[in-house]
């Protein structure tokens, strides 16, 4: 059966061809955005599974891959920070906080109409940040696509004082844990 990525991330892509099957990618043309009075983890569920259904409507044979993720610090959603002076205001900001990472998956069957969904909630805790190492990290490292302006996956660790989650990945922006047990669901056998 055709697997197909409902995401332009080149992050999920990344992650996703670890698993060694074949899959493509697909832009779901979906809005981030949250609705009036919605909660972000119910935000990050709906939007998972709002990809996966706009792909599945081109791709009609195929079990997409939706994935959404929304950052949380004092009840405000963190985004991307787009270009370094934003970065460096959310890093300011996020100096010795904690933020929690929704990061939801939806593997939906468009043959079937069968949607599986879920979350995987990573909890971050920056260390106490100065304006100097914010600045040494960008210099090095551009994370304006990344929500928090801190990839885990490479300097940026450097930023991050602890992590509480069931997958690592989940935080880069797709839990392989949570979809190799969704697609096994769904028929797909990983290995």
């Amino acid at each position: 059966m055709k697997l197909v990525l409902a995401s332009t991330s080149r992050y999920r892509r990344e992650l996703l061809a670890r698993l060694q099957v074949p899959f493509s990618v697909a832009d779901p043309g979906v809005e981030e955005q949250a609705r009036p009075g919605e909660d972000p983890l119910d935000m990050s569920r709906r939007l998972a599974e709002d990809k996966a259904r706009a792909v599945g409507l081109r791709e009609p044979g195929a079990i997409i891959i939706g994935c959404d993720q929304v950052a949380i610090a004092d009840g405000k959603i963190i985004g991307k920070p787009g270009n370094r002076d934003n970065a460096v205001r959310q890093l300011l900001a996020l100096s010795g906080r904690e933020v929690l990472f929704h990061t939801a998956l939806c593997v939906h069957n468009a043959a079937s109409n069968r949607t599986t969904t879920r979350v995987v909630t990573t909890r971050v805790t920056f260390r106490t940040l100065d304006r100097a190492a914010i600045e040494r990290y960008l210099d090095r490292e551009q994370p304006y696509d990344c929500a928090g302006s801190a990839k885990s996956e490479g300097l940026g660790i450097a930023l991050i004082a602890s992590m509480e989650g069931e997958d690592p990945n989940a935080l880069i922006g797709l839990p392989l844990i949570a979809l190799v047990d969704l697609l096994a669901e769904h028929g797909v056998r990983i290995p």
